[in-house]
């Protein structure tokens, strides 16, 4: 019987700031517009937060029974290390999925705008099919297309709109950024257990690439996001430039990542970005809002 701080563990709190930095951009751009509302802006924060814990507590399910956590390093494992029954932890994953479809009907009731409803399905459908069911996608090296559309355009996008009714080229330039920064987390993830995946089969991206373009495709997602940054600023405010200070914490990371660490010393890599894209996110947030 998995303890609350198991269960805890196991939700992964560190991915959080994925959900949390695209909800605080788009809340950001919304505010830029005029058209900041609280109650909306808190309810899609619920419903990202309510995702990332689902599509985490999923990944935990589909993977354990599967048999491909049993040799992983990092995080734990509620049933790859046989601290919670399956079914208790699916039963998780569908728990955070209906709070996510309630706060988002919510806003659906709101706004009018009843196609957000196929939104929300398809979310939860991208974030069950990640590793379960009999194909998921995730084990066929799209995992960071996943990523980018659900943690990137999608949450900032639709903060936006449910809050301004129309989007903005600022806003999917917005978008792009926070969801190719997010992308570098399931990037060094990966990298990290791309030994112990190729013995179970499992093909994400780095498998499919291999060690040392893993580590350069991490480096260039960075980069890719600070020139986005700059796209963002002219069309919105030069002020959004200061956003790129979060990228100072990137050093320590980016030496590790492109100097070749391997095993646990990713963990702390996996730390110091999901840092980044908080930092990131919180910082472009406020200034697009402010300036």
């Amino acid at each position: 019987m998995a303890t609350l701080s198991q269960w805890i563990a196991g939700s992964r709190p560190r991915t959080l700031p994925s959900a949390i930095a695209p909800v605080a951009i788009g809340t950001g751009l919304a505010a830029r517009a005029d058209s900041f509302m609280s109650t909306r802006a808190v309810l899609a924060l619920v419903v990202a937060l309510a995702l990332q814990v689902g599509v985490n507590y999923a990944n935990d399910y589909s993977d354990g029974v599967k048999g491909t956590d049993e040799i992983r390093i990092g995080p734990v494992r509620l049933v790859g290390q046989q601290l919670a029954e399956a079914g208790q932890v699916k039963l998780a994953a569908f728990a955070s999925f209906a709070v996510a479809m309630i706060a988002g009907l919510g806003l659906v009731l709101m706004t009018r705008e009843w196609w957000l409803i196929a939104v929300g399905a398809a979310s939860v459908a991208a974030a069950w099919f990640y590793t379960g069911g009999k194909h998921p996608y995730g084990y066929l090296g799209l995992g960071e297309v996943f990523v980018f559309v659900f943690f990137g355009l999608v949450p900032v996008l639709g903060t936006v709109y449910v809050q301004v009714l129309s989007i903005a080229r600022a806003d999917v330039v917005a978008a792009c950024a926070i969801g190719l920064l997010i992308c570098t987390l399931l990037v060094v993830n990966n990298l990290r257990d791309i030994p112990t995946d190729r013995i179970v089969g499992k093909r994400t991206l780095a498998v499919t690439l291999g060690d040392r373009r893993t580590r350069q495709l991490y480096a260039a997602l960075m980069l890719i996001t600070a020139l986005l940054t700059i796209w963002l600023a002219a069309l919105t405010t030069w002020w959004v430039l200061m956003a790129l200070v979060s990228f100072l914490l990137v050093g320590r990371a980016l030496r590790i990542v492109l100097s070749g660490g391997v095993g646990p010393v990713l963990v702390l890599v996996l730390k110091q970005t999901g840092l980044i894209v908080l930092v990131y996110g919180l910082l472009t947030a406020g200034l697009l809002a402010w300036a």
